[in-house]
């Protein structure tokens, strides 16, 4: 679903009580939100739980939602800020346990979902995992959601430059890694992400 009007039509029916309405703008949207949280976020037995949050924030302030701005970004903008609490959440409670010296180790993301398994290059999603979090931040959104980058640093709150040199800067990065190096020589219009 792409056409705005849906949109517009699922949310007027959604706030007017309409459970179909609602599950079919989950169904619309779910995709892009879930792949979104499994990228940004490292546990992956978390995913769910902020997944569930976004849903949660996206129908409370849905009666606030402009219906003549696109939704996609609107909602990937709701995304984005449940992984940023979730992240400073985890920061705080890895500072206590550090303190108190009781640090867990570092769990490894497992690329097993349904959805993630559907993107054919592992090696290239392994790469992605290792940019850093401001660098998968914006190649995430950008690339994997479709977002325009000035869609991108509206959902950021950081200045369009910023999503340019992010993204330049996380292309360079892939681009050095050997394991990337026939995929930026054959098939960059394949990828369509590496422009």
């Amino acid at each position: 679903m792409e056409h705005p009007k849906e949109y517009s039509q699922l949310i007027t029916l959604t706030l007017a009580g309409s459970r179909e309405a609602f599950s079919e703008l989950y169904e619309a949207t779910i995709r892009d939100v879930y792949q979104t949280v499994h990228f940004l976020v490292r546990e992956t037995s978390e995913v769910d739980d902020i997944v569930q949050e976004i849903y949660i924030q996206m129908r409370r302030s849905l009666e606030h939602f402009d219906i003549s701005r696109p939704f996609r970004p609107w909602l990937m903008g709701i995304a984005v800020r449940q992984i940023h609490a979730y992240r400073r959440k985890r920061w705080t409670h890895l500072r206590v346990l550090k303190k108190a010296e009781q640090v867990n180790p570092v769990v490894e993301p497992e690329f097993t979902n349904k959805v993630v398994d559907k993107i054919s290059n592992h090696s290239l999603l392994t790469s992605v995992e290792s940019l850093p979090y401001k660098l998968k931040q914006v190649i995430i959104l950008h690339y994997l959601n479709e977002l325009l980058q000035e869609e991108s640093a509206a959902i950021l709150e950081i200045p369009l430059g910023t999503v340019k040199s992010r993204i330049h800067a996380a292309l360079r990065k892939l681009r050095q890694k050997p394991e990337n190096q026939t995929l930026f020589k054959g098939k960059v219009e394949d990828l369509h992400e590496f422009q």
